[in-house]
């Protein structure tokens, strides 16, 4: 195994293997935006900056470009497919990071994701602008993991739980500044202005990261493993469609709705068979057989499938039962992007106490009890009580999210840490389309809605038959949580960190 060490390595003391749960002494090393890694934070910040407007930005702008290009039917794929681009290119992007290092995949991913947001803004028609989004969902797969290994590979683990802050922090500013830049382009310039401003910020992380973040990678010859990536890249591509599209543009027992995930399920059954040869795979199997990252990645494709839940749904309940507006809902919604960076923030200090596994369970508990409250929503209920409930899972999904991640980084040395983090990632996004696909055959069961209806049809619908419906959906969202339960529970008691 080569070992490559990153410019900023941390302490030696931290070098040699320690269990979080042994009491570690809190070291008081500067890891603010001030301080000598701090241009490297920032450019990190900014980075992952870029794919977190894009998730809240666009939908915003949905009706102006459908007026604008047209294609009412199609625009869903524009969430679609940059969900799934993203989710099966992680994987790859992170072997690449372990075998060529961090800077050069992310300074790709930032110049792709750039390049495809000047595309979008000048989209001609509806099918160029999906186009361009896959490519923007390219970009989001090398940046996004690479990102957070850059995070592990600078920062001790004590200094880590202090950047749970800044980067959280990241996510609840783009959750307040997406929807309003949207709305103000939206209104006042273009809709294509939501794509064009992610020019600025793309170009200053890349000018940061790299002018400021220095690696020292030992070159050696890799062979690529061009089979791996191939099965991989089709197996789940296929499946994540069956999944996203069951139900939507076909039914479930059809030639495709049955076909489509078939097919990716044998492809990744070959990828599995191919990775055992591989000189050096994208997913090496030890990976598997590794109960804190089997138990860790259970617990992040609980959490896609979750969240999926809630941000399909809530909204729908609080505008089409209770009747309020997209806006109100939007903002009830929001509580939940509040509560999520308050507890991450606030993780670091917890699990550097009493261990990664009790700050997780004691997550995955506040996000049960506040999964479980949906199931208490009424027609009557008020809309702020909507938003405390989604304050109550943010909360929870806070202290799951940030621990399972950094332990899972920390068990492992530079050389596979980008491995471990794409196959986190890369559980959410496939818990996030198993989720679609359950929550939609739930609601249209309930619904008893068919094949091809839209969301823009839900007006039609009687509040008492939507209430109805979401009960379930809500009901199956507290399923998800308790499967995230378990997932942590599973999770050594003591984790040992090699970093």
């Amino acid at each position: 195994m080569h070992h490559r060490l990153p410019e900023f390595r941390p302490d030696v003391a931290s070098q040699t293997q320690t269990s979080v749960d042994a009491d570690p002494v809190i070291t008081r090393a500067s890891v603010g935006l001030r301080s000598e890694r701090g241009p490297v934070l920032l450019g990190v910040m900014l980075s992952m900056g870029l794919i977190a407007i894009d998730a809240t930005i666009l939908a915003t702008a949905v009706p102006s470009v459908v007026n604008d290009l047209g294609g009412f039917s199609q625009f869903p794929w524009l969430f679609s497919i940059f969900l799934l681009t993203q989710a099966v290119t992680v994987p790859i992007f992170a072997k690449l990071s372990d075998s060529y290092g961090r800077k050069p995949v992310v300074l790709a991913g930032i110049a792709v994701f750039g390049v495809a947001s000047v595309l979008c803004g000048v989209a001609w028609s509806m099918p160029a602008l999906i186009a361009f989004r896959a490519l923007q969902g390219l970009g989001a797969g090398a940046i996004q993991p690479t990102c957070m290994t850059i995070v592990g590979d600078i920062y001790t683990l004590q200094e880590r739980a202090k950047v749970q802050g800044y980067l959280a922090s990241v996510w609840a500013i783009s959750s307040v500044v997406g929807p309003t830049l949207g709305g103000v382009f939206v209104e006042t310039l273009d809709w294509r202005w939501i794509f064009f401003i992610n020019i600025p910020l793309a170009a200053v992380a890349f000018w940061m990261i790299s002018r400021r973040f220095h690696e020292k990678v030992e070159r050696v010859k890799h062979r690529v493993d061009v089979a791996g990536a191939v099965l991989l890249t089709l197996g789940a591509s296929l499946l994540i469609l069956g999944l996203l599209e069951g139900g939507v543009l076909w039914s479930w027992l059809t030639l495709p709705g049955i076909g489509v995930p078939a097919l990716g399920l044998v492809l990744v059954v070959a990828f599995g068979f191919v990775e055992r040869r591989a000189a050096e795979p994208i997913l090496p199997t030890w990976v598997f057989r590794n109960r804190l990252l089997v138990s860790t990645s259970i617990a992040s494709l609980a959490i896609g499938a979750v969240l999926i839940g809630l941000t399909s749904y809530v909204p729908l309940y609080a505008q089409n039962v209770l009747g309020h507006n997209a806006l109100v809902a939007g903002f009830a919604l929001a509580a939940l992007t509040l509560g999520w960076p308050i507890a991450a923030s606030m993780s670091g200090r917890v699990y550097l106490r009493i261990g990664f596994r009790a700050t997780a369970l004691l997550g995955t508990l506040i996000g049960l009890v506040g999964v479980a409250g949906l199931t208490l929503l009424r027609p009557t209920t008020s809309i702020w009580q909507v938003g405390a409930t989604c304050f109550v899972i943010g909360i929870g999904m806070g202290f799951v999210a940030a621990p399972i991640l950094v332990a899972a980084q920390s068990s492992v040395d530079w050389s596979v840490r980008g491995v471990v983090t794409g196959t986190s990632m890369f559980a959410r996004s496939m818990g996030s389309a198993l989720g679609i696909a359950v929550f939609g055959a739930i609601a249209n069961a309930g619904l008893g809605t068919t094949v091809g209806t839209h969301a823009s049809t839900a007006s039609s619908i009687a509040p008492a038959v939507m209430a109805a419906a979401l009960q379930n959906v809500f009901l199956a969202s507290v399923v998800g949580a308790a499967v995230m339960v378990v997932a942590v529970l599973c999770m050594p008691r003591r984790v040992t960190t090699v970093a």
